[in-house]
Order: C-alpha cells, then structure tokens, then sequence
C-alpha cells in the first residue's frame, strides 16, 4: 500500500542530583490522601553505573563523547552484559516482541522496521506517507503487538498527521504478514497534536484494553476538559470502542491534568499503573495512575497542593493526585518505563530520561507503590535515551535518541542495545 493516502477520506506522536523531592499524598482538602503512600526521605547518594567513572553530574548534562561501552562488555554495577542489538538509526521511539522473537520497532521519521534471527532488516515493514507528519518531537511514535499477535498478526501504532491545516494524532491497527504491514482501521483519531507535547506511546493492560498517552500539544489548558482528548491518558478496547466501565461515561478518557505522559507500565503482582511525565520546566514526575483521578496540570504542579482562588473554576473532574516523586529543579525528561520481572531486580521500575541521559532505576516500598529509592545508571553513557523494556528471556532494551535534534549524535546513533542477564 502507498500509506496513508489509501487510509485518507480518512475512513481508513552519575550521579543525578543529590537531593530529590519525594512527593506522597500532601494535606488539603482538595488531595485524596488516603490512597497516596507515607512520606519517605531520598537516599543522600546512589552508587554510579560502571563506564561514568563515578564522576557527579547534574541530570540535564549532555553525554561525553567516547564514552560508550563496547557491545559485550560485562558491566560491574548492573547484573547484565551490553550488547548492541541494532546501529545507525534515525530516532527510533518504541518496539515490540513478537512471541517467534521478532523486534519490531518505529522511527520518528515514519518508518516501522523489524530486527529478524538478530539482523535488522533492510527493507522497512512499512513507510507512512502524507498526511503523515513529522515536526519536532511529533512522527512515528507508539508502537505495541496485540496480545494475540501469534494468530491475528495484529499491531497499534501511534502518529501525527496534518488535516486542513490542523495537526492530529491517531492509533492506527496494522495486520501484518511476510514483515510487510497493511493498514487495518483507525482505532482512535484527531487526538491533539503539535510540535510538541504529543505523548504517544500505546501499551495493552492487564485488562486487554488499549491505554494511551496523549499530550496537551502546547495548549495547557485542555488538560482539565473532558471533551478534549489532549493531556489525558486514555482507555479503549482493542476495536476502538469504549469500554463501559472506564470512569467517566461515554469517553476515552482514563486520567486527565496531565502534561505529556511518556511511559507507561503496570506492576506485575499489584496490577498498578505508574506513568513517567515531562514537566513544564524540571519537576517531571513519576506518578500512581487511578481511573478518574486528576493530576493537576496546569493548574498544580510539584509540591504544589492548593488550587489559586483565581483558577478553581478552570479545575475539571476527578480526585487530585501528586505525584509519586518528582526531580525538583532537575530535568530527566522521562520517557519510557518498564517494569523488571526476572533476577536481582526484580520489581524494580525502570525509566529511560532524554535530558537525564540515563536509566533511573526505581526501587519501591514494601507497598509496592511508593518509592523507595532512586539510583541513576548508564549516566552519560548512552546519550539521550527514549525507551526502555524487558523482554520475555529477563534482557533489557534499551533505545537511544542521540539524532533527534537535542543530542550529539555519534557515528554508531542511534542505537537498540541489549542488556543480557548475567543470571540464570
């Protein structure tokens, strides 16, 4: 197929800093305290990753060049040896592994490739064309296989598009056969879109529905209505429709005052979501998603608990929420998450940050949803680093956005590296 001019009549987006905030529940009468865990103090230190040379640094630093680790080097500080899976990428923002051991992943420019026996394919599985649109931080985003993939070859794929003038954000369902896609159905459209602030990534629940994280598009204020979609995390099923028991009737929408929601995972034992966002300048968080709750941008942010006289009545429904932690004056911009299921680490979170560069590994409470402990990895090693995920053997993957126009690309970026368990 051409791409989406066949779908158009449209029938068919180390050390960190020593002391954070943690946030857990502040009082007010506008805060559901009781489902917000106890107060607890950030570690002083964290022990640097291998390969940064244990130097301290601020978390927006940019990545030295030379540093990387060469593929099959056993670093000390982490259970796992790096590999690198695929080289010399433009921008690669999610993947997927398909139960025969596929790697299936996007490119912001707006290609869907695959890494097949081990080797990246060279022909892309498929290219979007016009209205497809590619600005900024918008493009080929999302990307996750349906939990049926085995027999319906089925997968959601999120991107930006242009319509009479007006940039949007869509999922699309893909089927594919051969490492070739076909368009299938648009699943959910004319989402928000802008340079910035697209959100975009797509994960399946526990639940089996489709849960989405969609930006404000530099319009902050839609993040506290409900008739927009934009800075929301939203909840369909797999068809598109509606389920009945999402929180407010006949719409989408799962949580809203959100920003631009980047990553999303759900505990393995509670079956919790926990969300990583950009704030507006620092103080991006890691928050506790509930149905229905608001977490309060752009009206509260940080520390923040009260509403402004002057702003109450731009506030929108739902319970408000603080975050789980947030970085205080520094910026991770935290994209990916996932949560770690085999060895050493296991139920620990891990998020990739952009501006951070590096991995935070989150160690929670004996709750298993407050957050315990911070420690930084792979600080300055990587670069820019978009995405994160555990695959079903315990590795770690990891994606590096060093082209994206915010970091300084070396001559193997971007890159797909594995991290190898050292365990059984």
């Amino acid at each position: 197929m051409s791409g989406l001019n066949s779908l158009n009549e449209w029938m068919i987006t180390a050390a960190m800093s020593t002391v954070i905030t943690l946030i857990t529940g502040c009082s007010g009468a506008s805060i559901d305290t009781q489902s917000n865990p106890p107060a607890v103090t950030a570690p002083s230190t964290s022990v640097p990753a291998a390969g940064t040379g244990g130097s301290a640094g601020s978390t927006t630093s940019q990545p030295k060049q030379g540093s990387q680790q060469q593929a099959g080097a056993v670093n000390t500080a982490i259970p796992y040896t790096q590999e690198v899976v695929a080289s010399k990428l433009n921008v690669p923002w999610d993947m997927d592994i398909a139960p025969d051991g596929r790697i299936f992943f996007t490119e912001r420019g707006g290609v869907i490739r695959v890494i097949d026996k081990g080797k990246l394919v060279e022909q892309p599985v498929y290219r979007f064309e016009k209205p497809f649109l590619q600005e900024g931080e918008s493009g080929l985003l999302g990307l996750v296989l349906d939990k049926d993939f085995a027999t319906n070859h089925a997968m959601y794929v999120y991107h930006t598009y242009e319509e009479g003038g007006e940039t949007r954000n869509q999922v699309l369902r893909m089927v594919e056969g051969s490492n070739q896609l076909q368009l299938d159905k648009v699943i959910i459209d004319k989402l928000p879109g802008a340079r910035t602030h697209d959100g975009g990534r797509v994960k399946i629940g526990p639940d089996g529905m489709l849960y989405i994280t969609s930006g404000d598009a530099g319009q902050s204020s839609i993040a506290q209505d409900l008739s927009q979609l934009g800075g929301k995390i939203l909840r369909i099923g797999p068809d598109g429709t509606i389920p009945r028991d999402n929180p407010f009737p006949d719409s989408p929408v799962y949580s809203l005052g959100h920003r631009n929601p980047q990553g999303l995972a759900w505990h393995a034992v509670t079956g919790k979501l926990f969300s990583t966002e950009h704030g507006q300048s620092a103080h991006d968080e890691f928050n506790l998603i509930e149905p229905g709750a608001n977490y309060g941008w752009p009206l509260i942010e940080g520390d923040e608990s009260e509403i402004a006289a002057k702003d109450k009545s731009k506030l929108g429904p739902g319970t408000l929420k603080s975050p789980l932690v947030h970085s205080g004056n520094e910026t991770w911009a935290p994209s990916g998450i996932t949560f770690v299921t085999k060895g050493p680490w296991k139920g620990n979170l891990l998020a990739a940050n952009l501006r951070g560069t590096q991995l935070l590994r989150v160690v929670l409470g004996n709750d298993q949803q407050s957050i315990q402990q911070l420690e930084p990895l792979l600080k300055n090693v990587l670069g820019r680093i978009r995405n994160v995920m555990e695959g079903p053997d315990g590795s770690i993957y990891i994606m590096t956005n060093n082209r994206d126009g915010r970091g300084t690309p070396g001559a193997e970026d971007d890159q797909i590296i594995r991290l190898k368990p050292n365990f059984q």
